[in-house]
């Protein structure tokens, strides 16, 4: 696996949104979490942008720590990389003895290492065995998910997740394609949806299967359920001065992002108080003006770039005890 193909979206817009809380003077080190390690890319950024960083670095998928660790290995100590999910991120701080953070990162969505491995399953555009495990040691893969959920449940997956229009239809041709033969590799996939829609919804959005392979990697990753769990979590383990950053590249993760984020900006109290008590008062203020896009030249560059959506904040609040 070559990692010179890894080239980290948005990079230097996310190094800018955390700069000031990574660059401010403190009694300590101060201590930058990126949640979605992959090939490192973005963590051997921080490490080099800010000399004086900790780095803590979690992904779930041990290839990718194996990967890592050799990139950042450089760095030696400040570097301590995780293996986690990312909702996990407040024990495993707790069991660092790190109380809180001055930065978070967060990069949605499959890596670029996951993509390019064929045998993993998560890319349409090739044959290989329908898996898209982020963490192979653990879980049901795709095919297990095609071959065995009712109907219905595959109808709404394809449909909250993947935001198919056509997923009845898709999900009839599986089920009907199962009984003969379970499904195990991704060509056949691909090749049963081209044949079930319509020649309108081929014509637009891309390659047809890609909906329904990204519904079926955020169920079987447990994607959002995970981040619902995870940004709350991210903004609650932030020291006062410090930032997140948010990468996302679809628009279930960025809604779910916004609202998050949108939330602790928020002045909560009831209408018509002449001062408003503390407690009620925003804990973040917004670091983007909405969703900041990356630049023509980068997509031109890196067209992985080109879906992605950048939110950042800042702590300016402790919570309520």
């Amino acid at each position: 696996m070559s990692q010179t193909r890894h080239v980290p979206v948005m990079l230097q817009r996310c190094l800018d949104l955390l700069a000031p809380a990574l660059e401010a003077p403190g009694p300590r080190p101060p201590v930058v979490v990126d949640c979605t390690l992959g090939l490192g890319g973005h963590s051997e950024a921080l490490l080099a942008a800010f000399p004086t960083a900790r780095l803590i670095a979690l992904d779930r998928d041990k290839e990718a720590l194996r990967l890592s660790g050799e990139r950042l290995a450089p760095y030696g100590d400040r570097a301590t990389l995780v293996h986690a999910v990312y909702d996990e991120l407040p024990e495993v701080l707790d069991r660092l003895g790190i109380p809180k953070v001055q930065g978070v990162l967060f990069d949605l969505g499959v890596s670029s290492m996951q993509l390019d491995e064929a045998d993993r399953g998560f890319a349409y555009a090739r044959d290989a065995p329908l898996d898209m495990r982020m963490d192979q040691t653990t879980g049901i893969g795709a095919a297990e998910v095609l071959n065995t959920y009712p109907p219905g449940e595959l109808v709404r997956i394809l449909r909250a997740y993947g935001e198919e229009k056509q997923a009845k239809r898709i999900v009839s041709a599986v089920v009907r394609e199962r009984e003969k033969e379970p499904f195990s590799n991704s060509a056949r996939l691909v090749e049963l949806i081209r044949e079930a829609l319509p020649q309108a919804a081929m014509r637009t959005g891309g390659n047809p299967a890609k909906r329904t392979f990204q519904a079926l990697r955020i169920e079987v990753n447990g994607e959002l359920t995970v981040l619902e769990r995870a940004i709350p979590a991210a903004v609650r383990s932030l020291a006062v001065g410090g930032r997140i950053a948010v990468l996302s590249y679809q628009s279930l993760e960025d809604r779910l992002v916004k609202q998050v984020l949108a939330a602790g900006a928020a002045n909560t109290a009831p209408p018509g108080l002449p001062v408003v008590p503390e407690r009620y008062q925003p804990r973040l203020k917004l670091l983007t003006r909405g969703a900041e896009l990356p630049t023509e030249e980068e997509v031109a560059e890196n067209r992985r770039a080109a879906p992605a959506r950048l939110r950042g904040a800042q702590r300016i609040r402790e919570d309520e005890r």
